[in-house]
């Protein structure tokens, strides 16, 4: 695991990038009270996320994978939605939902095997 000063030091970066993010944003939205919604729901998501995932992810052996096939499947729509083909969204999140809950379904079911093997 990373020590609790490199990962100070990458949120401190991380907030740094955030910044010049919302300052940019001012280009392309009028509306300030939309920029500032939108960014402090994205800094408090994704600090809680981070959160979750780095403990859950001690603990749930498939996780990793999952959310890396999640991510490969994102890029992969982005690719095909600028080819000209549309992913509806219900199908998207059914893929998301599914990858994600199979990745902790398959952790937990590893996990309650080799608890009954010891």
């Amino acid at each position: 695991l990373p020590s609790l000063e490199s990962q100070r030091y990458v949120t401190h970066c991380y907030d740094g990038f955030l910044e010049c993010e919302y300052s940019h944003s001012f280009l392309f939205f009028q509306n300030p009270l939309v920029v500032f919604s939108s960014n402090m729901f994205a800094i408090l998501g994704l600090r809680s996320l981070y959160t979750i995932l780095s403990k859950a992810a001690d603990e749930l052996e498939y996780l990793e994978t999952a959310v890396a096939i999640i991510l490969g499947f994102i890029g992969s729509k982005m690719i095909a939605e600028y080819f000209g083909v549309i992913v509806p969204t219900e199908a998207s999140l059914a893929v998301v939902l599914s990858l994600l809950g199979g990745g902790i379904g398959l952790s937990l079911w590893e996990q309650g095997k080799e608890d009954k093997e010891s």
